[in-house]
């Protein structure tokens, strides 16, 4: 059961996410829930709108401060909404305060440093898969259409997959199929 000052910080990775308030919404609620019932007082909470892989973050910064001012957990609803950069994750323990992810509120620095260094495999992922879905659109456009052509095609870019293997035919669909 949660008790003592809080404060929150949400984080979304775009200005569509921030002005739609979908990721925000569920952010919130994930906090909200992981504070009830508890003996708390959420004494501050802080926004913003900024890609996971810029460490520059003054609402993150100002969130520590508060953390500081009011001897407060920073609370926050993912790991992921932190950062997905292991050495960024770890540097917090370097800040002087403690902080709790609503989805895991039993996890202690050696679970957040699995945990970090998990999330940073899946932003390289991420980038891995982003990257080739734009080479996978032009070589369409090129008249290169089959699975097995855009494989070949691919690997010969030297385009890895996300796990830094070459590609196959069933790859390319499964990519193919995730975007539409």
């Amino acid at each position: 059961m949660a008790s003592g000052n809080f404060v929150a910080y949400y984080r979304v990775s775009t200005k569509r996410q921030g002005a739609s308030g979908l990721g925000l919404e569920a952010q919130k609620s994930a906090v909200e829930t992981f504070l009830n019932g508890g003996r708390w007082k959420l004494v501050a909470d802080f926004t913003e709108v900024e890609s996971g892989e810029n460490n520059m973050r003054p609402q993150l910064s100002a969130a520590i401060q508060a953390c500081r001012v009011y001897k407060a957990t920073l609370v926050i609803a993912k790991l992921d909404r932190l950062s997905r950069n292991a050495h960024f994750l770890f540097g917090l323990k370097e800040a002087g305060i403690d902080f709790v992810a609503a989805d895991m509120p039993e996890a202690n620095r050696l679970t957040v440093g699995i945990m970090a260094l998990v999330a940073e495999q899946e932003r390289e992922a991420i980038s891995q898969r982003t990257k080739a879905a734009p080479m996978i659109a032009e070589l369409r456009a090129s008249g290169i259409n089959s699975r097995s052509s855009l494989a070949k095609a691919l690997n010969e870019r030297g385009v890895t997959t996300a796990r830094g293997g070459a590609w196959t035919a069933t790859q390319v669909a499964r990519l193919i199929a995730a975007q539409n």
